[in-house]
């Protein structure tokens, strides 16, 4: 299989996630076979991991979103991302090179919901050290 190939399908997908593997196997340049093929190889491998909506943060009513970085204990890393994972308002979890180690996705009715969920669930978990948020205003591109 080639890596071409799989980067063609995977920007089709990045652009589209509810694109028809007719439209996909256009746009990349491929059958529609192909098309069908590389992607359940993709997901297979855990390449794709799931298909999402981009929301637009400024119009979405009710909803606040917050991307929370969060200093983790190195010797309590294992058990503080499983205890993150099991967090209903944590939509995603990275982890991440920058200032923290991980960076959470919350949402939540407002920000001070936002703030309660760091409180009450992220903070209380052995091994957080701290958790820093930045709220998310408008979608840009």
């Amino acid at each position: 299989m080639s890596v071409e190939t799989e980067d063609r399908i995977l920007a089709v997908l990045e652009d589209d996630a509810q694109a028809s593997y007719t439209e996909i196997a256009e746009r990349a340049n491929v059958s529609k076979p192909t098309a069908r093929k590389y992607i359940q190889k993709l997901e297979s491998e855990g390449v794709i991991v799931g298909y999402s909506a981009d929301i637009d943060p400024k119009k979405l009513v009710g909803t606040s979103i917050a991307l929370v970085g969060i200093d983790v204990a190195s010797e309590r890393y294992v058990e503080v991302t499983g205890e993150l994972k099991e967090l209903d308002a944590v939509e995603s979890l990275y982890t991440s090179s920058g200032d923290h180690m991980l960076m959470a996705e919350v949402r939540a009715a407002d920000g001070g919901e936002v703030g309660e969920i760091i409180r009450e669930g992220i903070l209380s978990i052995e091994g957080v050290e701290a958790a820093h948020p930045s709220f998310l205003q408008e979608r840009l591109k």
